[in-house]
């Protein structure tokens, strides 16, 4: 696990928002921040954000690691300058249909998304935020899918939070899911047919009904034991509708 704000505070924001830029020397590669950062953000989806270091950046850039330096003063600057870009992806139309509720749905899938893309992101400890321009530029945009809607500034910051929290929490799944079955070479699928009769064997017919029962059902349903996709469906839906719950209680408060 990494983290943001890891790095030199001073050298961090000067890196972030590019107040400095140092030219190419002559007879040295054509490096700059950008080309640096993509090339660490290319590392880190193709192996993991374990696998950056920043000798290995400089190897898929062909530069001696020392010459990063000049541009980058270290991983931890890198790391968060790698996570404000890639919230720079996300998209951002101005007209969403569907009200309050449809502008969450969408800042909800495009945060599904961008974690699917870079999985590495759910391995870097955000709680420190990174204060680049993407990254405020994304929370400026989601904030006002819940704008003028009776919330008060907390509560806007509160159901954002529980919002991209769950997108994130589902692509977690989803991206475990995949690591498993690339490292067992078994689709869930597979695995229990491998598994269910052994298990089978073992336990009295009738002991679990529930379990058997239920767990068949979302296995049939799913065509295996867990479904990434489904999680993060239903589970969207149902904190729409507990936040829209908050929002009518807030109202009825206002009108007694």
């Amino acid at each position: 696990m990494e983290i943001t704000g890891g790095g030199d505070p001073a050298r961090s924001l000067a890196l972030l928002w590019r107040t400095k830029e140092t030219a190419s020397r002559k007879g040295k590669p054509d490096l700059s921040v950008d080309r640096i950062v993509r090339a660490g953000i290319e590392l880190a989806d193709e192996h993991g954000i374990g696998a950056l270091s920043m000798r290995r950046v400089a190897e898929r850039l062909g530069v001696g690691t020392m010459s990063l330096y000049t541009y980058v003063p270290g991983k931890a600057e890198l790391i968060d300058v790698m996570v404000d870009t890639v919230n720079g992806e996300t998209e951002r139309p101005e007209d969403v249909p569907g009200g309050w509720r449809g502008r969450l749905e969408q800042v909800a899938r495009q945060n599904w998304l961008l974690y699917r893309r870079h999985p590495w992101l759910l391995q870097v400890a955000t709680i420190r935020a990174v204060l680049g321009p993407h990254v405020a530029a994304k929370y400026d945009y989601e904030l006002r899918a819940v704008d003028g809607i009776g919330l008060s500034d907390v509560e806007m910051d509160s159901v954002l939070t529980l919002v991209v929290g769950h997108a994130q929490n589902a692509a977690r799944g989803a991206v475990e899911a995949e690591q498993i079955e690339q490292r067992t070479g078994l689709s869930d699928e597979q695995w229990w047919d491998r598994h269910g009769p052994l298990l089978g064997q073992m336990v009295e017919p009738g002991r679990f009904p529930m379990a058997s029962r239920v767990g068949e059902a979302a296995g049939r349903a799913h065509n295996a034991a867990y479904s990434a996709e489904h999680a993060f469906e239903f589970g969207l839906a149902r904190v729409l509708d507990g936040i829209e719950a908050f929002i009518r209680a807030r109202r009825d408060r206002g009108h007694s």
